[in-house]
Order: C-alpha cells, then structure tokens, then sequence
C-alpha cells in the first residue's frame, strides 16, 4: 500500500523558516518523482516543487523559487522542503505526492497523496 504521511507544519512568523517532511512508502522511491503542492482557502492547489530520487532533477514554481528548497534522502525514503523568508501569502496546507516518471508540476499529474500539513505565516 502506498503511503505519503507529511510532517513538520505549525505556525511561523513572517521571514522564519520551516522544513517539511513527506516519508513515502509501498512503492520503489527512486523510480518516482515526489512534488509538493500547497492549497489555500478559497484556491486551486498548486505545484511548488518536485524531485526525483534517482536523478535529483528538479522543478520550482517562480513563486517559491530562491526561498525553497527541495532535497531527498533515498535510504530513508523522504523528501523534505525547506522553506525560508516564510511569507503571509506562503499559508495553505502543504501536500506531498507521487508520480512514476519524472518531475511534473501539475495536480493531474501524481497518483498518489498525502494528507496534508497546515503552514501558518503570521504577520
């Protein structure tokens, strides 16, 4: 069974810092690409960024590109987002996904999700 469990939201001032954690399970991690998407009330979720295991090819949105950063750890199945210069407009519930293939930005492109972890910036 495949598994995405996010981790490592809360609440952070303007400008502070938080990292993510999306451990995956039931499936081969380096044949996969991981992405994270966020969703705020009242908006379409969105791709923000994506890795693949094996490759380490990545993708950023403009809108987080410079402030976050994506990285994975293949023997422990994780992919984690680093997110830096938190702003108010960063707030939404954060979800990991999985695709076999490459990095892609978009919803219908991952198979597979996560719950969600809720990011707050506050001002």
């Amino acid at each position: 069974e495949v598994q995405l469990v996010e981790s490592g939201g809360g609440l952070v001032q303007v400008g502070g810092s938080l990292r993510l954690s999306c451990a995956a399970s039931g499936f081969t991690f380096t044949d996969y690409a991981i992405g994270w998407f966020r969703q705020a009330p009242g908006k379409e979720r969105e791709g923000i960024s994506c890795i693949r295991g094996n490759s380490g090819t990545t993708y950023y949105a403009d809108s987080v590109k410079g402030r976050f950063t994506i990285s994975s750890d293949n023997a422990k199945n994780t992919v984690y987002l680093q997110m830096n210069t938190l702003k108010p407009e960063d707030t939404a519930i954060y979800y990991c996904a999985a695709r076999w293939g490459p990095v892609a930005g978009t919803v219908d492109e991952y198979d597979y999700w996560g719950q969600g972890t809720q990011v707050t910036v506050s001002s």
